[in-house]
């Protein structure tokens, strides 16, 4: 594990291909843009995606072949582009190679999480998750931060474990992919209605109210497509959740933000160079809840504003008329 491989350049991938630089690895990145490229490589930092951080020069290419013979991959491309950059890579994957799912979402055109994508375009490779309460600047600056890496096999997680870890950068091995994958996804649905509370000004205790419903929506997903209930108790489930919702830092809460105070989802995303992924993620969200009969109503209402089909106060109200019923998940 002492090649590693960044494949996306932005604020996030940047962060972790310095942290595991910092951990002594030989690191190479794939930045879709050349110019984010050029300057990774010859140490004028990421002003596009991670700006006010200094950084040392980090190799880097937009040319996917520098990843050939990488011992492990990981992969901080937007959900709804993995499959077709995912594609491309795998003529330069070797078996056995792990590729760490560093982004989250669901694909839109599929409804498949992130390591079915792994499954069906690279094959070869053995799929992990990296997941948990991350901010890409906290994470470059060094400070504190502990995150889920699952995978199946407990060697292999403890490898990619030491390779990546730093004292202040602490994995947490799991062998639960689905519980992990979907706390990471539905966590950014959910900041996105906590943004929005935010923006409407309704409040500190509407705020934490939807967090804890919001994790019992999280938790009953993730149950009912395999996954652990007590993996969501942890950092990817949780510990992701308490963090995005809570910091308009959090591209997904600063989005609903923006929505509370009266602004248009269009112009919102049109002033941004990076991907608000709950966007993308709430349709493909609903729906795959809908296919295994999961109950989600925050998440639904995220959907349904963002859709047109409602408008905030028409969601909130459909919220608040809901009937009573016993707390549980």
């Amino acid at each position: 594990m002492q090649k590693i491989g960044v494949l996306g350049a932005g604020a996030w991938g940047t962060a972790l291909a310095y942290t595991a630089q910092k951990a002594g690895r030989d690191v190479c990145v794939w930045a879709r843009e050349p110019h984010v490229a050029r300057a990774l490589d010859s140490g004028e930092g990421n002003p596009d995606f991670l700006p006010g951080i200094d950084l040392p020069a980090i190799s880097a290419s937009d040319d996917l072949s520098c990843l050939a013979g990488m011992d492990a991959i990981l992969s901080v491309v937007p959900a709804q582009h993995a499959r077709s950059v995912f594609t491309q890579l795998a003529e330069h994957i070797a078996p056995g190679t792990p590729v760490v799912l560093c982004s989250k979402g669901i694909e839109k055109s599929t409804l498949n999480l992130m390591t079915d994508v792994v499954h069906e375009t690279l094959p070869q490779a053995t799929p992990a998750v990296l997941s948990g309460p991350s901010f890409a600047a906290d994470v470059a600056r060094g400070l504190p931060t502990a995150v889920t890496l699952a995978c199946a096999d407990k060697a292999l997680g403890e490898a990619l474990m030491t390779a990546i870890g730093r004292p202040t950068f602490r994995p947490y091995w799991s062998n639960d992919l689905i519980g992990a994958e979907i706390g990471g996804a539905v966590k950014n649905v959910l900041a996105i209605a906590c943004g929005a509370v935010e923006g409407l000004q309704l409040g500190k205790s509407a705020h934490a109210a939807l967090i804890a419903r919001g994790f019992a929506e999280m938790t009953r997903l993730a149950v009912a497509l395999g996954g652990q209930a007590k993996t969501l108790g942890g950092l990817c489930g949780l510990g992701d959740l308490v963090l995005t919702c809570s910091s308009v830092q959090s591209r997904n809460m600063s989005f609903g933000k923006a929505l509370g105070e009266g602004r248009k989802a269009s112009d919102i995303l049109a002033e941004r160079n990076s991907v608000t992924e709950g966007v993308a993620t709430a349709p493909a969200l609903i729906a795959l809840a809908d296919r295994h009969g999961v109950s989600m109503p925050i998440c639904a209402a995220v959907d349904d504003i963002l859709a047109e089909r409602t408008s905030l106060d028409g969601a909130m109200k459909m919220l608040l008329d809901r009937p009573f019923t016993q707390e549980g998940p």
